[in-house]
């Protein structure tokens, strides 16, 4: 599996859209600041398990009871090791919020994947396109999607997951900050393309939801392993000021191209970083390895973030 939603210590059962705040006892902590962004909080040491079979991980986690067919109808490679997706689906009872993922049934293979969607439920409703974007791995899944899978290979989807961002009309603008590190950008450049479509909305329409800023945070070994950045880019020029991000990167060896220069930070995303972000309309989202996850919330704990505005998804 390529993501999944971790409960630490706790489990979360499924949010109503009605519910306003749960507050488990103790150490514990989970709160609902909008009925429309779900998530976990972290609680103490992140623990994975990594053995564990996508279905079993994610059992406790809310999915749709539709199963709809799909059908590949593009595979480009996004970098070296990862293969993007675009699958049509002509169900039109197929829907999901940004943040999300997909149970990935392969018919011959017996293991089920687990995918989060890298495209926005804006390209769903426009063209019926759904994308996911696959790191190379041996897990028999992503193995079939980098050997086996052709144009026009036909699979079966059902989305699941606990973790998105999905603001009503009448919801209280926010800031978001996202804060991505590897192949975690999934679901983040998903959330991401959504906020671009809300903005794109409101200029256009001069109603809905009122979307504040988004700030990216995405971490990488070098820069041929940022993912969706040609897109990233294309983001921040065309809605400036609204989206913005900052590229940084841990073990870049090669010189970094001109026109992504002025984006990249050569290190870890630090608290001075983060901490100019702080206020109480920011949420944080944070997709990535586990060490990665534990590390940034306890940083965003030091500079005051309160536990119930940190949303995150861990993946393996």
């Amino acid at each position: 599996m390529a993501h999944a939603t971790v409960y630490v210590g706790f489990t979360v059962p499924q949010l109503l859209r009605g519910a306003s705040r749960i507050f488990p006892a103790h150490s514990a902590l989970v709160a609902l600041r909008h009925s429309a962004f779900c998530y976990c909080t972290v609680n103490s040491t992140i623990k994975s398990k990594r053995k564990m079979d996508h279905l079993e991980r994610t059992a406790n986690n809310f999915r749709q009871e539709v199963i709809s067919q799909a059908k590949v109808c593009g595979i480009t490679n996004e970098s070296e090791t990862v293969k993007r997706l675009r699958l049509a689906i002509a169900d039109k009872d197929f829907t999901f919020k940004a943040g999300q993922w997909v149970d990935f049934f392969i018919p011959g293979v017996s293991v089920v994947g687990g995918f989060s969607i890298c495209s926005s439920p804006g390209l769903l409703e426009r063209e019926r396109i759904l994308e996911l974007a696959v790191k190379h791995t041996v897990h028999p899944p992503a193995y079939w999607i980098h050997t086996e899978c052709t144009l026009d290979s036909e699979v079966a989807l059902r989305v699941g997951g606990d973790f998105f961002f999905d603001p009503q009309p009448g919801d209280s603008p926010v800031e978001l900050v996202l804060i991505a590190g590897g192949v975690g950008i999934n679901p983040l450049f998903s959330i991401l393309l959504h906020i671009a479509d809300l903005h794109g909305y409101q200029e256009g329409k001069g109603n809905g939801y009122k979307m504040g800023t988004a700030k990216l945070y995405y971490s990488a070994k070098n820069t041929s392993e940022l993912l969706f950045k040609k897109n990233i880019l294309g983001l921040m020029n065309a809605f400036p000021g609204k989206i913005t991000c900052r590229f940084h990167v841990t073990q870049q060896r090669s010189q970094i191209c001109k026109e992504l220069q002025p984006h990249v930070t050569e290190g870890r995303i630090s608290e001075k970083d983060l901490e100019k972000h702080v206020s109480k309309d920011t949420l944080w989202y944070i997709c990535g390895p586990p060490p990665m996850i534990e590390s940034i919330s306890k940083l965003l704990s030091n500079i005051g973030v309160p536990r119930n505005c940190i949303f995150f998804e861990k993946w393996w």
